[in-house]
């Protein structure tokens, strides 16, 4: 593994180095090895071998040293699908982009990209400009954005252009919500062929809303009315189907296509047919869809499974689903996994589903999480260290435009850069560690064999030890480039 090593020599060359992790073992998704990490300014400097350019070198002074001895060191992660400040069926996820972007920063999340929205009606340039005013000083780590397309027409598909040279580089469509965020088919055909001429990539939200919509109104009308029904009446062939229909829009018009919250085996299994045919095609998951089920969290007793409410929903363990969400993670052919981060409070939001779960705001939290959620997965031996830190960071980067600034530790990169220790524990709960702006936790009660220690985002230290170091305003805006992971 050549991660850009340097002797003695080198580092006396740097002239401001100020922060030194030393004694760690930097993993990436090549390898794992021993090697401190010298960081200047805003940037990863070098990587050194301990043994060749010993720590206690008198002519080598640091501003701040970093011990890592008996922990990972690890890229930062990028969560590439978050939801702050979300309007949704009459409500507003709840949190900002300063709260949600401090829970990221606690988790080991260093970079988000979230979702600009773009009404029927409205101009894609207009939708963009408030997502920026929204987040513009206010973020506690760096940030991008994708852009939802609600209405596409000319004038929209135009705009498509104009977005990929400010550095938004990917546009997401709804085959589900008719009504609020919904395109039809022949809506998708244009887009992709925008997408498919000027180098963006198409994101997917693949479920057969119409068909959904007619469900949902059969169970209300038969009194089917709590959280549990939300799952049921978006069943796995809906979304197969949708993912189905996705990729062959994509084939028609070459445009590459990622298809977000893939929640049911079955869809999966459309994307690895047709990854093994050669298609740029890829999968996300996250993290709810790997451990959390259909029986056991939309069905709590009472209204409590309105927690749990999310679009893919939550997907029943006796069909298999999670466990075969993990093997895909292992074949590579879900590619990443963020969280749809988009938390609405118990109280006074998702109560407005109380009597009838379709108006039970989508989505749950997550981004505080993922990192911890992701490693008991090797904990657990579903996956390995490698693909942790690929999955989570290095992919992400890549698919979106980000990478070698973000995703990686390594020289030159922006020393985004967790300290994991693989000797810690993580309880979950909302009394022990939340930070999000949410009146509840997704993942209370659930125990992590391994917790964050240090997160640095561009070099400046915003968590240690469970401290927040960080401020609002700190993180930037991300200018993306065009994707790295296509065929």
């Amino acid at each position: 593994m050549n991660m850009g090593m340097v002797t003695l020599a080198a580092i006396r060359s740097v002239p401001m180095a100020t922060t030194y992790i030393r004694g760690g073992t930097v993993v990436s998704p090549t390898g794992c090895q021993d090697l401190d990490v010298l960081i200047d300014g805003e940037r990863i400097a070098a990587l050194v071998d301990p043994e060749l350019a010993p720590f206690d070198d008198p002519d080598r002074t640091f501003d701040h040293v970093l011990e890592a001895k008996g922990k990972y060191v690890i890229p930062g992660g990028v969560d590439a699908h978050t939801h702050m400040e979300m309007p949704f069926g009459g409500t507003v996820a709840s949190d900002t982009f300063e709260t949600g972007t401090r829970a990221a920063a606690f988790g080991g999340t260093t970079t988000i990209i979230d979702f600009a929205i773009q009404r029927q009606g409205e101009r894609v340039q207009d939708t963009l400009a408030a997502w920026h005013a929204k987040a513009r000083g206010n973020c506690a780590v760096d940030y991008g954005f994708h852009q939802i397309l609600g209405g596409v027409d000319t004038d929209a598909l135009k705009a498509m252009d104009e977005l990929v040279a400010e550095g938004v580089t990917s546009f997401k469509l709804f085959m589900a919500y008719p009504g609020v965020y919904y395109s039809d088919d022949g809506q998708i055909l244009r887009a992709m062929q925008q997408c498919a001429g000027n180098g963006a990539l198409t994101m997917m939200h693949a479920e057969n809303g119409i068909a959904i919509d007619q469900l949902v109104a059969q169970h209300i009308e038969r009194g089917e009315t709590s959280p549990y029904y939300h799952g049921v009446s978006r069943p796995w062939e809906l979304e197969e189907e949708a993912t189905h229909r996705a990729i062959m829009l994509a084939k028609i018009t070459g445009a590459p296509l990622y298809v977000v919250h893939v929640s049911a085996k079955q869809a999966m299994e459309q994307i690895a047919g047709a990854r093994g045919s050669g298609a740029n095609v890829f999968a996300e998951t996250c993290p709810q869809y790997l451990y959390l089920s259909l029986e056991e969290q939309l069905a709590a007793p009472g209204f409590e499974g309105a927690k749990w409410v999310c679009s893919t929903p939550l997907r029943s363990h006796e069909e298999g689903h999670q466990e075969e969400l993990w093997r895909y993670i292992r074949t590579g052919d879900v590619a990443t996994v963020s969280t749809d981060h988009c938390p609405f409070c118990f109280k006074g939001q998702k109560e407005m589903g109380l009597g009838d779960f379709s108006k039970i705001p989508n989505g749950m939290s997550g981004v505080e999480h993922r990192i911890d959620l992701m490693y008991q997965g090797v904990v657990n031996g579903k996956l390995s260290l490698q693909r942790w830190v690929d999955v989570c960071a290095t992919t992400p980067a890549r698919m979106f435009g980000l990478y070698p600034r973000k995703g990686i530790v390594s020289p030159g990169a922006d020393a985004d850069v967790v300290i994991y220790d693989p000797d810690g524990r993580t309880s979950i709960g909302f009394e022990k560690n939340h930070h999000s702006n949410v009146d509840h936790s997704t993942w209370e009660g659930f125990e992590v064999e391994g917790c964050v220690q240090t997160v640095l985002s561009r070099g400046t230290i915003v968590v240690d030890r469970g401290r927040y170091l960080g401020r609002k305003g700190h993180g930037v805006f991300l200018k993306r480039g065009l994707s790295q992971y296509l065929i």
